[in-house]
């Protein structure tokens, strides 16, 4: 057979470090702290309303935007946390995830030769999209342990090539939660300026210690140019089922229904009902703060007497601890390490960082049984 010749959009793309570190974890028979799910069931209530979806005759295309019953739930659903008001029918999009909606988001507005800011440590699939739409990564180190934003860095890089920054809030891989000041900080940066924000906000509802999440949709000129991606997979303990939605202004929504269309088309419709009729009881999403600060309390008592440093996270389902106490390894060589001969598998941060800047940091998800964030103590605990 012929072997053509071709030139790869995403030439030097390394296996995930999700997959390597899951894979091993697997083949250690360690238990698995690095990848971002749970593991415990979802609400039988909302498994109950799939079921009863499944029954009716919801086995065909749904429409290219997700149905109107749904998006008109999560209209209610971002003015009730925010204050802020989306068109259902012209605003939402229910997409195959969070991912796909960053993916959709990018596509639509990233031409050849754009630059793209990123702060990072950044979730994976941010660059790659820029990159495979021809765009420009400028990439933005957060600065020190506890991953401070350098607004006046970010001024610096804001030039007439500048299409677009992405931002992701509450913080994965740190866990911090932006604050209200550096939202209106970013906001009169971009004032006057035709720059997009893609704002990742998958973990909106994870946030602790009376902290409050400031969604981009909050602040109105952020608002007229952001697309805010969210994630039911996340929010609801059902990452598998990959649902998620965008919201914003009609005049960008109907650009990313655009790529939409043709990437995907439309969204799993018997789970669109399901999810439809669980989101009308607004504390199956406002009380989950309070769940996962409780699984994140119980794992940072059980090891504040370890040689492991830590910060309490301020959002999401991961936490990360300092190691310097204990090693001068490698990130990379001490996850492996622990994940070969103390059978706990985490996620190095080095590998998010720009330059691969190692701060001697492993990020761990306490998004599980209380069962097995006490097996996790108690191999820490021996560390």
């Amino acid at each position: 057979m012929a072997k053509l010749t071709f030139k790869s959009k995403l030439p030097d793309l390394p296996t995930s470090i999700f997959t390597t570190m899951s894979q091993m974890a697997k083949t250690e028979n360690a238990l698995n702290l690095s990848q971002g799910f749970p593991d415990f069931p979802p609400d039988p209530e909302l498994v109950q309303c799939v079921q009863q979806a499944m029954q009716k005759d919801y086995h065909q295309y749904a429409p290219l935007g997700g149905i109107f019953p749904l998006r008109e739930q999560i209209a209610e659903k971002i003015e009730r946390c925010y204050g802020s008001s989306y068109h259902p029918q012209k605003e939402i999009t229910v997409t195959v995830g969070a991912t796909q909606a960053i993916f959709t988001a990018i596509s639509a507005f990233v031409y050849p030769g754009d630059e793209v800011i990123v702060l990072k440590p950044a979730y994976d699939c941010y660059e790659p999209t820029i990159v495979a739409n021809g765009g420009i990564p400028v990439l933005i180190q957060m600065e020190g342990k506890e991953h401070g934003v350098n607004w006046d860095e970010v001024a610096r890089c804001i030039n007439h090539k500048t299409r677009m920054i992405v931002i992701n809030t509450p913080h994965n891989p740190s866990g911090r939660v932006f604050s209200r000041e550096e939202m209106l900080r970013l906001e009169n940066l971009l004032r006057d300026t035709d720059i997009l924000v893609v704002s990742d906000e998958v973990y909106e509802h994870l946030v602790f210690d009376g902290l409050q999440h400031e969604s981009a949709s909050r602040f109105p000129d952020l608002a007229s140019r952001s697309l805010v991606c969210a994630s039911f997979g996340k929010t609801f303990h059902v990452t598998g089922w990959k649902m998620g939605y965008c919201a914003a202004p009609e005049y960008l929504m109907a650009e990313f229904q655009k790529i939409h269309e043709f990437a995907v088309f439309c969204v799993n419709h018997p789970l669109q009902h399901a999810l439809t009729a669980y989101l009308k009881n607004p504390e199956h999403y406002l009380g989950l703060g309070k769940f996962f600060e409780e699984k994140r309390n119980l794992f940072l008592r059980g090891i504040e007497n370890s040689r492991f440093r830590f910060i309490p996270t301020q959002g999401t389902y991961f936490q990360l601890l300092d190691y310097s106490e204990i090693s001068e390894e490698s990130d990379i060589h001490i996850a492996e390490r622990l994940t070969r001969e103390h059978g706990i598998a985490s996620i190095p941060i080095s590998v998010f960082n720009k330059k691969q800047l190692d701060n001697h940091q492993l990020r761990f998800c306490f998004a599980k049984k209380d069962e097995t964030l006490n097996k996790a103590i108690e191999i820490l605990n021996t560390i």
